[in-house]
């Protein structure tokens, strides 16, 4: 998957958004973008036929929004055999946006304001299965989650019994929003060893995504909020 070209899609109401976006993409050697689609329904009705492997998502949009949208593209099998990671995009710095997103099923949240140089790179880390969430913004989840007592699935504090020693020491660092290359510094390993460890974690606790291992991490009272160390 390394050697791949990254396949983007980009679902915006704004043709100036789209275009800048995808010159940009496009003049980069390990991505390029194969859908651009003005509104949800009509990203869904591409999707058919056309596979991506990152999606950048508006929220605001005539019709079917972006949460919609995500939230159809990810609980559906495409035909093409290939299911899109999406990261949310908005102008709005506020955390009901994160949360609805994380409970569409979208694998990161950017702002449209982020420097250019954040956004390739969220699009390489999430393609890659790394970090899609910040510390501060880690952070901001974890206080958001203990103000909703958002429970998006059951858990309990025993799954973390089927974790190695190891595995629970990356799990700690998942938890305060490293990215594997992070955590392979931290624990002066490879980073391919991380990559295989968070693979195994994921699959032993049942989550899709490191947004999804945040709220195991604070169900399991792994992260708490306010805590001044994510």
């Amino acid at each position: 998957m390394d050697n791949q070209i990254i396949r983007v899609g980009l679902v915006d109401d704004m043709d100036l958004m789209r275009d800048g976006i995808e010159m940009m993409i496009n003049s980069l050697e390990d991505m390029e973008v194969v859908l651009s689609a003005s509104d949800g329904q009509q990203a869904i009705n591409r999707l058919q036929v056309v596979p991506v492997d990152v999606i950048l998502m508006d929220v605001r949009m005539p019709g079917m929004d972006g949460l919609a949208t995500t939230r159809e593209i990810t609980s559906t099998s495409l035909p093409t055999g290939v299911d899109p990671k999406i990261i949310i995009l908005t102008t709005f710095d506020e955390d009901e946006y994160l949360m609805e997103s994380i409970r569409a099923g979208a694998s990161g949240f950017l702002l449209k304001d982020d420097p250019a140089p954040k956004m390739i790179e969220a699009i390489r880390t999430i393609y890659h299965g790394d970090a899609v969430l910040a510390p501060s913004t880690t952070r901001r989840l974890v206080d958001k989650l203990a103000a909703e007592s958002f429970r998006p699935r059951d858990s309990n504090p025993e799954i973390l019994d089927n974790l190695t020693d190891r595995e629970r020491e990356v799990f700690h660092l998942i938890a305060r929003g490293l990215t594997n290359t992070e955590i392979a510094e931290r624990l002066f390993v490879a980073e391919a060893t991380v990559k295989t460890h968070v693979t195994r974690i994921f699959s032993k606790l049942g989550v899709r995504d490191r947004v999804q291992a945040v709220v195991v991490a604070y169900e399991a009272g792994i992260v708490t909020p306010g805590q001044n160390d994510l």
